[in-house]
């Protein structure tokens, strides 16, 4: 009976030390994902692991459950997101997000969340070193367009996808 009990515990963290994660956020397709080790710098168009900092916005997404409890600092989970802007890139934010003056397409930035609360955009700017800018393509995404640059030392590794679906 105690190996019964025991065994979903080793699953998960079996699972977890090999770097398998369970995406359950609209960001991206939900299912299983491999977070991949990065043996190179990073790019724009890398889709990452990435913990994001803990910081008065990404409290308050958490308080208002954009992310979910995970194993970051101050039990945040992390974000799968694509780099898009490495530092030294201008990022100006409007209807949309344009980077070094060419629109990002699928980027349109909402005035409210999905419960009607008012989310402010990044005021933009350059792209401070030691920091990357974020986008997902996926409605409702929390990505850079609201909080801005976040530090690149928070990387995890790519984020591949094993088993997954758009719902």
């Amino acid at each position: 009976m105690t190996a019964l009990l025991f065994l979903p515990v080793a699953l998960f963290v079996a699972a977890y030390g090999m770097g398998l994660r369970i995406n359950l956020t609209p960001s991206y397709p939900l299912g299983f994902w491999r977070i991949e080790a990065l043996s190179r710098a990073i790019s724009i168009g890398d889709r990452i692991f990435i913990c994001p900092p803990l910081t008065h916005e990404f409290r308050r997404a958490r308080e208002r459950r954009y992310l979910r409890r995970g194993l970051c600092s101050g039990w945040l989970s992390p974000l799968i997101k694509t780099v898009v802007a490495l530092p030294g890139q201008s990022i100006e934010i409007g209807a949309s997000v344009l980077i070094n003056g060419v629109d990002l397409p699928r980027s349109a930035v909402q005035p409210n969340d999905g419960s009607g609360r008012p989310i402010t955009p990044y005021a933009g700017g350059a792209v401070p070193p030691g920091f990357l800018f974020l986008h997902s393509p996926f409605k409702g995404s929390y990505d850079s367009r609201y909080f801005g640059p976040i530090p690149a030392k928070g990387v995890l590794g790519l984020a591949t996808p094993i088993l997954t679906f758009v719902p």
